[in-house]
């Protein structure tokens, strides 16, 4: 065949194609029984029309791919080809399915080679996720075992196709289509000699599958808005001051429909400059005692504006000790908090911090959110644990008073980003408090992150900051491009975790 000539073309399949694809089923299947009658396949056209598939060349029918619709929670289990085509030759549809199973997937021989099959289970992908099915299941026979079965287990053979030790015409294109074996199935086909009865349950997820909704509220929101503010140090006369400045901040995050609005690690600290003559432990403890009131004026805020703000971080007294926390005020009133988890040799040695026991991924209405404070940002495991928690957002209020004390910030924050596949949004503090002990100056470039990967922009940075200026900078965030890099990224950060060598960080 003149492959230069070849006019490719992929469409549903209709009741006048049967003697074209009766042709091709014989040509293909010789071996388990050829076409199947012209009942069946007009059974699966009648019952789902879009789940047949076929492409053609010209006119001439060279590639084509059937399915039915099932229940998921009853095929996802062991079961035998008559349970799908009974031996009457009748397919065994379910209307109400929530899973689509693939029967047949068959190309022409004169046209292997140009990658028909993936075509198709392209097509049949985009019509699982077009229908919200949960998943694609089929019974994958192992036409290649018969060769094998003499000196390797069924187990074993598997393993080595999936090592490509050993080619499978089904098994190893299935897995070339990302699909996954769950199980393995006695007595699939027992009349299938070549696999010995034997079949794989294969799966392919769709992760954009979503729940029956009963309520608009809910709905998954999956563009989101993030907000950021490059907080200028300056002095202030009182606690309403520094909340009067907060909130001109957040009116204008709001009035942009953002859906968070971060600010920077101790933006808090003007305050201190409110107590003369103290020394640093004395200062900070100061700073302490505005925290509730701060806090609790960033909840209402978070309602009236209906915005979820990370309150950058203040210091809190717990017991005798004192700590680093970042509130999380959500737009319904509910509150949550991070401590900072790697206290910085400054914070332990001049302010006497101690630091927090846990990470946690909090639920919010725009996704799942993480915080680590500027230092714990530097810290590969937290922003693991965070993403075995689900992460979809990490944000990191940080406070540096040099630009390499930046760049460790920023470029640890990115690489969070990539590992974990997830957004990282950090927010910084600029100026000078001239009058404040050990706050004397600040640097910053805030930024939000991305994943690196052709879903994103070229350099995994969807904005950022002009450099030490006070600003606001905003991100729009697809949480969807998260769940197709999880599944069809060009590498699977997540995917590929050795745990067998690491192990997990949350237990």
């Amino acid at each position: 065949m003149d492959h230069n000539s070849t006019k490719l073309s992929l469409r549903t399949i209709e009741a006048n194609d049967y003697v074209q694809l009766a042709e091709l089923m014989d040509l293909v299947f010789p071996d388990v029984g050829g076409a199947w009658p012209r009942t069946t396949i007009m059974d699966l056209i009648t019952q789902f029309p879009d789940g047949q598939i076929c492409i053609v060349d010209g006119n001439k029918i060279v590639a084509a791919a059937l399915t039915i619709k099932v229940s998921y929670n009853r095929y996802s289990l062991p079961h035998t080809y008559y349970d799908i085509v009974n031996q009457n030759d009748v397919i065994q549809n379910n209307p109400s399915g929530d899973a689509m199973y693939g029967l047949d997937v068959f190309v022409h021989p004169d046209y292997r080679g140009l990658r028909l099959g993936r075509r198709l289970y392209d097509a049949r992908k985009e019509l699982c996720r077009n229908h919200n099915f949960k998943a694609i299941l089929a019974g994958g026979r192992i036409p290649n075992y018969h060769k094998h079965a003499a000196e390797l287990s069924v187990p074993e053979y598997i393993d080595q196709v999936k090592r490509r030790q050993l080619h499978d015409p089904i098994l190893s294109f299935q897995l070339a289509n990302d699909f996954d074996v769950k199980r393995l199935m006695r007595n699939y086909l027992p009349e299938d000699d070549a696999s010995k009865g034997y079949a794989t349950l294969l799966e392919w997820d769709n992760f954009f599958y979503e729940e029956d909704i009963n309520s608009v509220h809910d709905i998954e929101k999956t563009l989101v808005r993030i907000g950021v503010i490059q907080w200028q140090m300056r002095t202030m006369n009182d606690l309403d001051d520094l909340m009067d400045q907060a909130e001109y901040f957040v009116t204008s995050l709001s009035n942009y429909k953002a859906d968070f609005a971060l600010f920077p690690e101790f933006f808090n600290a003007p305050l201190m400059g409110l107590q003369q003559d103290q020394n640093s432990v004395e200062a900070i403890r100061f700073l302490a005692s505005f925290s509730e009131a701060i806090k609790n004026r960033f909840s209402q805020m978070a309602v009236t504006y209906n915005i979820n703000i990370i309150a950058g971080s203040v210091p809190v007294i717990e017991g005798d000790k004192l700590y680093n926390v970042s509130y999380l005020l959500h737009r319904d009133g509910q509150i949550n908090e991070q401590q900072k988890i790697h206290i910085t040799p400054h914070e332990e040695k001049d302010w006497v911090i101690d630091g927090g026991k846990s990470v946690k991924v909090f639920d919010t209405d725009a996704g799942k959110v993480g915080i680590l404070i500027c230092y714990d940002s530097e810290f590969p495991e937290l922003g693991r644990m965070l993403a075995e928690q689900g992460v979809q957002i990490i944000f990191v209020p940080f406070w540096t008073d040099t630009k390499n004390g930046y760049q460790r910030v920023r470029i640890c924050s990115q690489a969070r980003a990539i590992e974990n596949e997830c957004y990282v949004a950090i927010g910084g503090s600029v100026g000078n408090l001239p009058r404040v002990d050990n706050v004397d100056i600040q640097y910053a470039q805030s930024a939000v992150f991305s994943p690196s990967d052709i879903y994103f922009p070229h350099d995994a940075t969807l904005t950022e900051a002009s450099a030490n200026t006070e600003m606001i900078i905003f991100a729009d965030v697809d949480l969807t491009k998260l769940k197709l890099l999880n599944t069809e990224g060009s590498v699977t950060n997540l995917k590929h975790r050795r745990p067998d060598i690491y192990g997990t960080f949350i237990k």
